[in-house]
C-alpha cells in the first residue's frame, strides 16, 4: 500500500508558540501578540462569488499564525517560517498596485487597504508560520491576509473584529488587498470564510450583499467525514486563467444587460432565454457553458443548504458530483489529478466528491462514511501512484472558528 501523507493541524498553543519563537529568533524581541486565521474548504458554490452568487464554505482547523509588533515608523519587516533568508522590508508609505511582489503583497496590502479605508495604521514587524497547505486551493492567501488584518485591528484598537459587521468590513478590505496589491482577481468567499465563520457551521454567503447565515454542519454526528485530497498539483490565481473566466462572466452579464450572472440565476424566465441572447456573441462557445455553470451552481448551493436545513446531509452527494461535472465540462477548471481523485473516491465508496477552490490543481473533497476514511485515502493514494503522479496528501475537514 502506498504511504499516506496526513496533513494534521496544529493546536492553537502550538501554532502561537511557533510564530512567537520565530519572531524572537529573527527580530530579537517579543511580539505584541499572536493572531491566527483559518484556511477554508468550499462545500459548494465555486466561481460564484465574483458573480454576486451564493457559496457555502467552512473554516478549517488549519490556521496561519502571525506574531506582530507595532513599529513607530512606516516600515514593514516580514519573515516566514516557510521562507529562508533575511527579513523582507516594505515601506508602507510607498505601497500601491504593482509595488510589492510575492507573499509580502498579501501582508502589506492589508495595511494599505486599512489606510485606504481611513484607518490609522503604521509600520510593524511580523513573523508568519502556517499549517494551511500552500497551493492546495484551501485559501492560504486569505488566511495570511486575515491573520494580519485581525492583528492590526487589535493593535490599533479599530474595533472591527468585535462583531460581524466589522468583520465584513475587514473582509472587504482584505479582498481589496488581494485584488489591487497582490493582483489576484478573486471574489470575497475566502476572506469571509476566514473572518466570519462559526465553529460547527458552514457559512452561507450571499456575495451580492455580503449577508451570511450560519448553517449547522456536524458530519461526525451523522457518522460522516469530509475528506480533503490535496492533489499536490499546485495552482495559482495570478496566472491569467482565473482572470479570464471572471472576465468572460462579466462580459456575458453585460451582453445580457444584467448587473451580474446572479441576476440571471434569480430570473423567473430561467436561464434558457440567455442562450439565445448570447448566441450572436463571437465568444458564445465559451460564454454559454460558463454562464450555465454559474447559474446551475448557484442552484446547487440552494439545494444543498435545503438538505442541511432538513437534516438530510446524507443526500448531498449527487450535488457534489454534479458540481464537479459542471466545473470539469462547462467551466473547464479541473485537471487530471482532480478528476482522478474524485473518480477514485467515488469508486471507493464516497457518497459524493468534487474539486474545490479555483481549480487547475489544488484539492478535491469527498463525503465519506467515517469508517471509510482510511480506505478511501488508501485508494486515492494508490491510484495516484499507479498513474505516476506525485503523492497526494489528505486531511479531514471540520467546521472551525474564524480569525482570532
Amino acid at each position: 500500500m502506498t504511504a499516506i501523507d496526513r496533513l494534521a493541524p496544529w493546536t492553537v498553543d502550538e501554532g502561537s508558540a511557533r510564530a512567537r519563537t520565530l519572531f524572537v529568533d529573527r527580530f530579537g524581541t517579543d511580539p505584541d501578540g499572536v493572531w491566527s486565521a483559518p484556511g477554508r474548504v468550499n462545500l459548494i458554490g465555486e466561481h460564484t462569488d465574483y458573480n454576486d452568487g451564493l457559496c457555502l464554505p467552512i473554516a478549517l482547523p488549519h490556521r496561519t499564525y502571525a506574531a506582530v509588533r507595532v513599529r513607530d515608523d512606516s516600515r514593514i519587516r516580514l519573515v516566514s517560517a516557510q521562507e529562508a533568508g533575511d527579513p523582507r522590508e516594505v515601506d508602507l508609505a510607498g505601497v500601491g498596485p504593482g509595488t510589492v511582489d510575492g507573499w509580502p503583497a498579501y501582508v502589506a496590502g492589508v495595511a494599505w487597504a486599512l489606510r485606504q479605508g481611513g484607518h490609522r495604521v503604521g509600520g510593524f514587524d511580523v513573523a508568519i508560520d502556517s499549517c494551511v497547505p500552500y497551493g492546495a486551493g484551501l485559501s492560504s492567501s486569505a488566511a495570511l491576509e486575515s491573520s494580519v488584518a485581525i492583528a492590526l485591528d487589535a493593535l490599533h484598537d479599530l474595533g472591527l473584529g468585535a462583531d460581524d459587521a466589522g468583520r465584513a468590513t475587514l473582509t472587504a478590505l482584505c479582498v481589496r488587498a488581494e485584488n489591487e496589491i497582490a493582483g489576484a482577481p478573486t471574489g470575497g468567499m475566502d476572506q469571509a470564510a476566514s473572518l466570519r465563520s462559526q465553529a460547527g457551521h458552514a457559512l452561507l454567503l450571499d456575495c451580492r450583499d455580503g449577508a451570511v447565515r450560519h448553517v449547522p454542519f456536524d458530519l461526525a454526528a451523522e457518522g460522516l467525514a469530509l475528506l480533503v485530497v490535496d492533489t499536490r498539483a499546485e495552482h495559482a490565481l495570478v496566472d491569467g486563467q482565473y482572470a479570464a473566466r471572471r472576465a468572460s462572466c462579466e462580459a456575458a452579464a453585460a451582453r445580457l444587460g444584467l448587473p451580474s450572472l446572479r441576476a440571471l440565476a434569480d430570473d423567473e424566465r430561467g436561464w434558457g432565454w440567455a442562450v439565445d441572447a448570447l448566441a450572436g456573441s463571437p465568444d458564445a462557445d465559451v460564454e454559454v457553458p460558463r454562464v450555465r455553470h454559474v447559474v446551475t451552481e448557484i442552484g446547487r448551493v440552494r439545494d444543498l443548504v435545503a438538505l442541511l436545513d432538513g437534516a438530510r446531509v446524507r443526500e448531498v452527494g449527487p450535488l457534489l458530483d454534479a458540481s464537479h461535472e459542471s466545473l470539469r465540462v462547462d467551466y473547464t477548471v479541473s485537471c487530471r489529478e482532480l478528476d482522478l481523485a474524485v473518480a477514485t473516491a467515488r469508486q471507493a465508496g464516497a457518497l459524493g466528491a468534487r474539486m474545490t477552490g479555483g481549480g487547475f490543481g489544488g484539492s478535491a473533497i469527498a463525503l465519506v462514511e467515517h469508517t471509510d476514511v482510511q480506505r478511501v485515502r488508501a485508494a486515492v493514494a494508490d491510484a495516484f501512484a499507479a498513474a505516476g503522479l506525485r503523492a497526494p496528501a489528505f486531511l479531514v475537514a471540520t467546521a472551525e472558528a474564524s480569525a482570532s
